[in-house]
């Protein structure tokens, strides 16, 4: 198969399905966070145990493991220039780490839990949002926090940073998205449009789509430049958690549920273009793609962290993982019947 930045335009082919491996601490607990490393060899998982796992990103199997902090790990973010790592916990304390896994530094960053970290494009800065209901905008490597943002009305459960200008949007408990300039600190906008908490939200890779997931079991895609919602995408039966753009394809993303369903969307396509309706037991906590955009990486709340992978052509979906009779109620088409090889 061509690899999946030579397909960029198609996303039918970027559609990771394919059940590979499924990776377990030896003692489980819920994986809250993970993210690849930037060149893609290894995958950090972070754990409520406050535990950092690495895993081998070609046979999926345990290399080490690292007591990273002392609570639960609640958010990682690597800087645009690969040679950093940001750690939140429970406790509101932020680490910086090598990307040898070295820790520098550490400082009390929040009241709260550390819910979302988001490096600036030069990173020069870095945002955190917190339980506590306040957003924060740090100067990397002095610990200095040059301000602070407060306009929600609750815990602020996500944040994400433009890719190439001064502009930061937050999610919050309050049901609310709000746009903020950084260097000024002043709110720009606020959208609308979720009856209910948000729970995650990533601009894409060009920086004009924003999208939101939500408790109200929606996802929804806001043209920035417009200010107008451009789409709202429905599939989940649960409140969506988590949410992923593809590296490569500027049009697809991936999104996770408490109902342990991952699903696929493309952008202007009314249903799931595909997925997986029992990737898990319980909630899915956090996605990544892999750098090279042909493996997905999922953790989850039932102490999992699981590998999936493109289908390559002539493959036959008959995993415990993937759709083969429910087609109709999870994407929202027509039954589709697969023959059997005694039948061909």
């Amino acid at each position: 198969m061509p690899p999946a930045f030579a397909t960029r335009c198609n996303p039918a082919v970027q559609i990771a399905t394919k059940f590979v491996h499924t990776s377990i601490n030896k003692i489980r607990c819920p994986i809250n966070v993970l993210k690849w490393t930037p060149e893609g060899r290894r995958l950090i998982t972070g754990a409520s145990s406050g535990e950092f796992t690495l895993w081998n990103g070609l046979a999926f199997n345990f290399e080490t493991i690292h007591q990273a902090h002392d609570r639960a790990v609640r958010s990682m973010a690597w800087s645009h220039n690969d040679t950093w790592l940001l750690s939140g916990d429970d406790a509101g304390k932020i680490k910086y780490w090598q990307s040898n896994m070295s820790s520098l530094k550490e400082f009390q960053a929040h009241k709260e839990s550390v819910r979302e970290l988001t490096f600036s494009p030069t990173d020069t800065r870095f945002a955190s949002c917190s339980d506590d209901g306040t957003i924060k905008i740090w100067v990397f490597g002095e610990d200095r926090e040059e301000r602070t943002l407060t306009g929600h009305g609750w815990d602020v459960k996500c944040v994400d940073w433009h890719p190439s200008k001064a502009l930061l949007a937050s999610g919050s408990k309050d049901h609310l998205v709000k746009l903020w300039d950084p260097k000024s600190g002043n709110e720009l906008s606020t959208l609308y449009g979720h009856k209910n908490s948000i729970l995650a939200l990533k601009w894409n890779q060009n920086g004009n789509w924003l999208v939101t997931a939500s408790r109200d079991q929606l996802l929804r895609v806001y043209d920035i430049r417009t200010m107008k919602e451009l789409q709202a995408f429905r599939g989940h039966k649960k409140e969506v958690s988590t949410v992923a753009w593809h590296p490569f394809n500027e049009t697809l993303f991936v999104s996770g549920g408490s109902d342990g369903a991952i699903c696929y969307w493309d952008v202007g396509t009314e249903f799931s273009v595909g997925g997986m309706e029992q990737a898990h037991e319980s909630t899915v906590f956090s996605l990544d793609f892999h750098p090279c955009g042909h493996l997905l990486a999922s953790a989850s709340n039932d102490h999992t962290t699981r590998f999936w992978a493109r289908n390559r052509p002539g493959d036959v979906m008959h995993d415990r993982f993937s759709q083969t009779r429910k087609d109709e109620e999870f994407m929202g088409i027509k039954e589709v019947t697969i023959a059997s090889n005694s039948k061909l």
